[in-house]
């Protein structure tokens, strides 16, 4: 195999099952704006009351410039946007993630999903198989604020 085919495809909108894909495919989400609504909604399902989520002072005295999204409100969003994605992977189930926050979502942020297939297994069931993703959370700037794999359980399509 040579390097090019190594890579993989950069995927494009439609419906992928795991015999569709394969190591090195990746694609790209739609971003999203994360607001107030977004945080104080969160808070109240959550219960994460947390100071630096609420209060703007709280945040500022802790070393930021305001009131920072919860860490677990972006991987929601992260995983959100790869679920509406154009690219749709035939998913039954999140089986588990790994998961790095590395900078803080601000209210404001604009944030959007670069992922990559970056294993692949079957299972003792020929009609399923598990996919294991690259997802790396980045702002408006570039920045990447969260990043980590999860594994999801897909159907096969023959």
């Amino acid at each position: 195999m040579n390097a090019s085919e190594n890579e993989g495809r950069v995927l494009v909108p439609g419906m992928y099952h795991f015999d569709d894909i394969k190591v090195g495919d990746s694609f790209n989400t739609s971003g999203v704006t994360v607001t107030e609504t977004h945080v104080v909604n969160f808070a109240g399902v959550s219960g994460d009351l947390y100071d630096i989520h609420l209060d703007d002072i709280a945040a500022q005295e802790a070393g930021f410039p305001g009131r920072i999204a919860h860490g677990l409100l972006g991987l929601s969003l992260a995983d959100g946007l790869k679920t509406r994605c154009p690219v749709r992977l035939q998913g039954l189930a999140t089986l588990g993630w790994n998961w790095s926050f590395r900078a803080p979502i601000l209210i404001g942020d604009r944030i959007h999903v670069q992922i990559s297939v970056v294993g692949m297994r079957t299972t003792k069931r020929a009609d399923r198989g598990i996919a294991t993703l690259a997802l790396s959370v980045l702002n408006q700037t570039g920045t990447t604020v969260q990043e980590g794999e999860t594994q999801l359980l897909m159907g096969m399509r023959s």
